[in-house]
C-alpha cells in the first residue's frame, strides 16, 4: 500500500488498485511511480499468475491530476518530456508484463486512464463507464497513450476519437475494442472472476509466450515501443509549451474556454 496504489494478492492473482478517490484516481508523479514498480514487481512474481488493474470509489482514472497538469504548464520543455516518458515508461510496463492483465473499469476512464486500459490484455467494464480522449481540447494530444490506444481500437476510430475528444459510453467502447465486455455494476466481479478462473487453465509459461506472439504478430515489440515513447514525449513536451497549449492548460486551469472556441 503507497498513498496512491492499493496492492492487494488474493491467491495467485496480483489486485492493483489506483487509490487516490478524492481525485478520482487521477495521475501525478508519485501514482506513476508507484504504479509502475506495482506492475514490475506483479511481472517478476513468480506466484503471481495474473494482474487485475482496478480504482477505489466511483471512478477507474480521470486522467491528469488537476495539480498535476498546473505543474505542467509551468514546467520547462525539458521537464515536460522527463514528465512523459515517466509515463510512458508505466503504460509500457503494463503493455509487455509478462502475466496476463485484466482491467476492471468500474468507472470513468479519461486520458492516461484510457492508456492503462487499452495496455491490458483484457478489459471487463461496467455499463455506467465513460471514456475520453480530450487533449485536443487543451490544445494537445494523446501522444504518449497514442499507440497503445491505437492497437486497441484501431486507427480508423482513434483517428476520430483523438480528433473529436468527445465523450464516448461503455457501448461505444466496447463496439470499438477498448472494452472486451460489458456487465451491469453488481455483476462485474463476478465476471472478473470468471475471467480469471480461464486464465488459470492455462500454462504460465505458454500465456507469456502466447502475450509475445500476438505483439509480434502485430508488429510491436518493446524496443519499438521504447523509441516510439521518446518520439511521442518529445511531441507532448513541445505542446505543452507551444503558445496554443500554454492557452489551453490556462483556460482550463481557469475554467474558461480557450482562445480558439467562439
Amino acid at each position: 500500500m503507497t498513498d496512491s496504489i492499493q496492492c492487494e494478492h488474493r491467491g495467485s492473482t496480483a489486485w492493483l488498485t489506483l487509490h487516490r478517490t478524492a481525485v478520482h484516481n487521477a495521475f501525478d508523479d508519485g501514482l506513476i511511480v508507484a504504479l509502475t514498480a506495482a506492475v514490475k514487481a506483479a511481472g517478476s512474481d513468480p506466484a503471481v499468475r495474473a494482474v487485475v488493474l482496478t480504482g477505489a470509489g466511483a471512478s477507474f482514472s480521470a486522467g491528469a491530476d488537476l495539480h498535476w497538469m498546473r505543474g505542467m504548464a509551468d514546467a520547462s520543455e525539458a521537464e515536460n518530456r522527463a514528465d512523459s516518458l515517466a509515463l510512458a515508461g508505466l503504460m509500457r510496463s503494463l503493455q509487455f508484463c509478462p502475466k496476463p492483465t485484466i482491467a476492471r473499469v468500474n468507472g470513468a476512464a479519461y486520458g492516461g486512464g484510457v492508456g492503462l486500459v487499452a495496455c491490458c490484455d483484457i478489459a471487463i467494464g461496467t455499463e455506467q463507464a465513460k471514456f475520453g480522449l480530450t487533449e485536443v481540447k487543451l490544445g494537445l494530444v494523446p501522444a504518449v497513450i497514442s499507440p497503445y490506444v491505437t492497437a486497441a481500437i484501431g486507427l480508423r476510430h482513434a483517428r476520430r476519437l483523438f480528433l473529436s475528444g468527445e465523450i464516448f459510453d461503455a457501448a461505444t467502447a466496447l463496439r470499438i475494442g477498448l472494452l472486451h465486455q460489458v456487465v451491469a455494476a453488481d455483476a462485474l466481479d463476478e465476471s472478473v472472476q470468471h475471467t480469471l478462473a480461464l486464465l488459470a487453465k492455462g500454462g504460465p509459461i505458454a500465456q507469456a509466450e502466447a502475450k509475445r506472439l500476438a505483439l509480434r504478430v502485430a508488429g510491436i515489440d518493446e524496443t519499438q515501443a521504447e523509441r516510439l515513447d521518446r518520439d511521442n514525449a518529445e511531441l507532448i513536451a513541445r505542446l505543452r509549451v507551444s503558445p496554443e497549449g500554454q492557452e489551453g492548460l490556462g483556460a482550463f486551469l481557469a475554467k474558461r474556454a480557450p482562445a480558439w472556441v467562439d
